[in-house]
């Protein structure tokens, strides 16, 4: 009864009609859910200024899309699937960061969307909510399928010539890196124009967002006046965020702070429980090309010990090394992109691939810079080529994982496709007959 009763009441809601002119209007119900208009067209609206196309008519496919998020929201709901306010939060702030670095500015924000920032933020963190819950409610299920290397054999080889994937050139690299030392002059240097940005922000000769779009060298947030967005305290680097969370008057600046990434002055912009917003500026002390040409010349002797057979490169990362995302893995660089240890050309930092292009296996570079993109700071490096795979067909031996991965993809696409047609007969769909006229991905929607 109680469900009849909603969904009387959201048909009335489709007709209410104000000066002749439809404010709103209900365009389809899923369950008790109503897909309003105005849904749709925010939807338009975000895939277009995101660039996003459309195989065919948006007004078919984004109710559609939104119908079958309903679906799985309500599953989520019966088996109590969650996700931590923290994650969200942050990928909230990481949006409309981005957003605004696009834009322009926060204003130029609130005017492309019509809506001030409290209510992008709050739209936002129902949409990313959404979407991390049914992310994990299709994964819930499908965690169980799983693969047999017989079964991967027949799915292989029964894939037409033309599904086989072209697997681009691969290889492994290892890497030997030091930070060249800054001199104390240099750090001298950075704290004193700090400080004087410092004086000029108190005494009221400059403003600190000012300064920061002027001097700052963290690019992105010098965009918006060095205003990082809100943050939880582990999203910040732990000496950045002790000196941040203890600020309380946004009229101060704080100590000079130094972090993995250079020396910082801080200025509180609001907290929200257990989240701070704050804007910063950032300077980077400079290495000399005297101070390089030595860290090279050190890299020259360790990477002849290695060609002489003294040491191994394994050896050398293990007692040179101050790279520690690499130190304790041989020096074996991990994809960002996969987890594993295999890149295309492409994925790899730009000077790398340049170093790596023309080398054999086993073979050791001579010593470069390159930019730590972790730190924004220049090292010095050797790296060696431990494999290498040529462009090829995909095939059983050298690319067993990725045949795996496509099948068990398929299996699960082929599992979610079974279970969205199961609920579509199972649940209550109205659409308006005007929003009908459609081919949808799914046929049974209209019963």
């Amino acid at each position: 009864m109680k469900k009849t009763l909603n969904i009387l009441l959201l048909l009335c809601l489709a007709t209410t009609f104000y000066a002749q002119q439809v404010i709103d209007e209900v365009v389809w119900i899923v369950g008790d859910e109503a897909i309003l208009r105005s849904e749709v067209e925010e939807e338009r609206l975000r895939a277009q200024y995101e660039g996003q196309q459309f195989s065919g008519d948006p007004y078919c496919i984004i109710p559609e899309q939104i119908a079958i998020q309903k679906l799985f929201l309500h599953q989520a709901e019966l088996d109590s699937v969650e996700v931590s306010d923290n994650t969200v939060n942050h990928q909230v702030e990481m949006r409309i960061n981005y957003y605004i670095s696009q834009i322009g500015s926060q204003e130029k924000m609130e005017e492309y969307f019509r809506k001030s920032l409290s209510e992008i933020r709050e739209e936002l963190t129902t949409n990313v909510r959404n979407q991390m819950i049914i992310q994990q409610m299709q994964q819930k299920l499908t965690e169980n399928i799983k693969s047999t290397p017989a079964e991967i054999r027949r799915y292989f080889n029964k894939l037409p010539e033309d599904s086989i994937p072209t697997i681009a050139a691969q290889v492994e690299v290892q890497i030997l890196s030091f930070d060249p030392p800054v001199p104390k002059e240099e750090i001298d240097r950075i704290k004193e124009r700090l400080r004087d940005f410092t004086e000029r922000i108190t005494s009221g000769k400059a403003d600190f967002s000012m300064l920061a779009r002027l001097y700052s060298e963290d690019t992105e947030s010098a965009k918006r006046g060095g205003e990082l967005g809100f943050v939880g305290k582990g999203q910040l680097v732990p000496e950045f965020a002790e000196v941040a969370f203890n600020l309380n008057d946004p009229k101060k600046v704080s100590r000079i702070v130094q972090s993995e990434y250079g020396f910082h002055i801080i200025q509180l912009i609001e907290k929200k429980g257990e989240r701070i917003n704050c804007r910063h500026i950032l300077l980077r002390p400079r290495v000399s090309a005297l101070d390089k040409q030595k860290a090279q010349s050190r890299l020259d002797s360790i990477a002849d010990l290695i060609r002489s057979g003294q040491i191994t490169f394994e050896q050398g990362v293990a007692q040179y090394s101050e790279d520690k995302n690499t130190a304790m893995n041989a020096g074996l660089m991990i994809n960002p992109n996969t987890g594993s240890s295999k890149f295309e050309f492409q994925e790899l930092p730009s000077e790398v691939a340049r170093q790596i292009y023309q080398m054999n296996i086993g073979e050791i570079s001579k010593p470069f810079t390159m930019m730590d993109e972790s730190k924004n700071k220049e090292i010095c490096c050797i790296v060696r080529l431990k494999s290498k795979n040529n462009v090829h067909k995909a095939n059983l031996v050298d690319d067993y994982q990725i045949i795996r991965q496509m099948y068990e993809e398929s299996l699960k696409t082929k599992f979610i496709k079974e279970w969205i047609a199961k609920k579509q007969k199972e649940t209550y769909v109205f659409i308006d007959p005007k929003w009908r006229g459609c081919d949808f991905e799914y046929p049974g929607w209209v019963k």
